[in-house]
């Protein structure tokens, strides 16, 4: 029961850190002193989608499911629980690089309004 459940925590938090990367850029616009946890963050983000690594949360999700007797998965968070709604056809190379360029464009455009913010202040 515990593992499962951890388990299942593990991909709320997993959804939380991707959202963080993709969009935690706009709280920097708020308090500057959260980019340098962010750009960290994002740049890791942008380099799992790139490089087609698999994020370390996801084997240790599986570690959880198999101890909780259940099936595991192959390949990554992104492939198993947001491609399906994204994009059903599959994960591509194209689309990772797809994936990692938006998440990058997102962020120069962000950090873009806070430097300007920053000018002014």
């Amino acid at each position: 029961m515990l593992p499962r459940l951890l388990a299942d925590l593990l991909v709320v938090l997993h959804f939380l850190f991707i959202v963080f990367v993709v969009l935690g850029g706009l709280l920097a616009l708020r308090d500057r002193r959260l980019a340098w946890i962010h750009l960290p963050v994002a740049a890791w983000g942008v380099l799992i989608e790139t490089v087609g690594w698999i994020c370390p949360l996801t084997p240790l999700e599986n570690r959880l499911r198999l101890a909780a007797g259940q099936q595991g998965y192959p390949g990554g968070f992104v492939e198993h629980y947001l491609l399906p709604i994204v994009y059903p056809g599959g994960l591509t190379r194209e689309i990772q690089y797809l994936l990692g360029g938006a998440v990058l464009a997102i962020n120069i455009l962000v950090y873009a309004l806070v430097l300007r913010r920053r000018g002014r202040g």
